[in-house]
């Protein structure tokens, strides 16, 4: 396998891990976490502006806006984490 093809192949594999991954999730209650709730909302745009962004450039952004992405779910995640810690807290 030349250099070239296994540049395409990686390439070819975060573009298609990229596609796997889905939007994260708004599943904040607003009522009780207003902040959370927001950030929430704002990850899930930044996500969907970054599929713009692939999408808009062919999908060759040298797999750093799938990796973006991949922190966006990530980030979603542990905002989650700190409404239901919170959630624990207080009744």
């Amino acid at each position: 396998m030349t250099k070239h093809t296994f540049l395409k192949s990686g390439l070819l594999a975060v573009v298609l891990g990229g596609l796997a991954l889905a939007n994260p999730a708004v599943n904040i209650d607003a009522r009780r976490h207003p902040n959370l709730a927001a950030a929430q909302q704002l990850s899930s745009q930044a996500f969907d502006r970054l599929t713009s962004a692939q999408q808009a450039n062919e999908w060759d952004l040298a797999g750093h806006a799938a990796r973006a992405k991949q922190l966006l779910v990530q980030a979603n995640d542990e905002m989650k984490a700190a409404a239901v810690a919170s959630n624990q807290r207080s009744p």
